[in-house]
């Protein structure tokens, strides 16, 4: 575990850098555009969805970095959250959509006649949000209890996982299987009877993404320092010591697994209602990729790496798909290969080592000539 996370002055850190990200919204509704102090609705938006990424790298980390599985999956959890609270968020446009129909566009326009049995109940707010939890988190218990019960690992485990959101994606492009095909979901208009494009709404979504951020560090920052955690990284280190002194990995690695599912489902479904849309593409392989990178790149095993590195890496993202758009994917492969190489531990790992490396201080100046003899005074008593 990192030093740097827990102590005093990181913990301060970490408290300073919520605030200043909790005032963001403030600084958007109180202060008109033009003004110095004035926060665009842009920016909070893309802070907002770059917290969304920083939760489900903290996800990863739970168990890549913690308990030692690599998971190359988890973008099809990220999109099931999605898709859980999407599919209420189209229930909830009503006939406002471009024909009118108490049905969604897209199946209007493939010809549905009514929505099929998984759509029931989805125009109640609080039961999209179980499916949030449970379509996520039943789908990796599932596949984790029969991938760890037959004891794959390692590169094996990361392969079928790839595999494994590779295959939704497929399903989830099919325009016959209900969740809009190529344009997924999208044209959001209310969440619980408020206006998703509101400044308000997306003040409110922008916090509880924050609240859901800091809640998740907190909780797996609880785990990783009880005994549980420390069973979870005797798994990623010695799992065969750890079975020969009477502990059964199965079901430690299986909650860990589910639980990383569930947040990142979570991340989700926050990130629909404030980018405004959900496809398949989520799903895609280089997305679960993409996630292995920003732990990579913050620091795996750190809990905060993390979320600076999905920070970092969507930052750059951004100013160069404006500035080079297509360079992007050359600069992610270069910089994946130069933290490889260079930074295993990545940015908080760097921190570290730039301080074990920073000089010694100075020692203290010898005292003066005149007050030399009543320092030594007591020695010769002494003597």
């Amino acid at each position: 575990m990192s030093l740097s996370l827990y102590t005093p002055r990181a913990w301060s850190a970490i408290c300073a850098v919520v605030a200043v990200a909790a005032l963001l919204p403030l600084l958007n509704l109180v202060f008109p555009a033009g003004h110095a102090l004035h926060v665009s609705s842009y920016a909070m938006g893309l802070v907002g969805k770059f917290m969304c990424y920083a939760l489900a790298a903290l996800a990863l980390d739970l168990v890549w970095g913690y308990t030692g599985i690599l998971s190359l999956g988890h973008g099809v959890f990220f999109a099931l959250g999605a898709y859980a609270h999407g599919m209420y968020l189209m229930r909830a446009i009503g006939r406002d959509g471009v024909y009118q129909s108490t049905l969604p566009d897209f199946m209007v326009f493939l010809d549905w006649k009514t929505y099929p049995w998984y759509w029931s109940m989805t125009d109640n707010f609080w039961y999209c949000m179980a499916l949030v939890v449970l379509v996520p988190g039943v789908l990796a218990f599932v596949f984790g209890y029969f991938a760890f019960r037959s004891r794959i690992k390692g590169v094996y485990f990361s392969i079928i996982t790839q595999a494994m959101t590779y295959a939704f994606m497929l399903l989830f492009f099919r325009n016959d299987t209900g969740f809009g095909g190529n344009n997924g979901f999208t044209d959001f208009k209310r969440i619980l009877g408020f206006s998703v494009t509101a400044p308000g709404t997306k003040a409110v979504l922008y916090l509880v993404t924050l609240a859901f951020l800091v809640g998740a560090l907190l909780l797996c920052r609880w785990i990783v320092t009880s005994k549980l955690g420390r069973v979870l990284q005797a798994v990623r280190d010695a799992e065969s010591r750890l079975m020969f002194i009477g502990y059964n990995p199965l079901w430690f690695k299986l909650f860990v697994w589910t639980l990383s599912a569930v947040l990142c489902g979570i991340a989700g479904a926050l990130y629909v209602p404030q980018v405004g849309i959900i496809n398949p593409s989520e799903m895609s392989p280089a997305n679960s990729i993409e996630m292995v990178i920003w732990a990579a790149v913050g620091g795996r095993g750190t809990l905060v790496g993390p979320i600076i590195g999905a920070f970092t890496v969507n930052g750059l993202k951004s100013w160069f798909t404006a500035a080079f758009p297509d360079l992007w994917l050359f600069a992610l492969g270069l910089l994946f290969i130069l933290v490889t190489l260079f930074m295993q531990k990545g940015i908080l790992g760097l921190v570290e080592k730039l301080k074990r490396g920073a000089p010694p201080p100075e020692p203290a100046p010898a005292p003066a000539a005149d007050t030399a003899p009543h320092a030594s005074a007591p020695a010769k008593e002494a003597a």
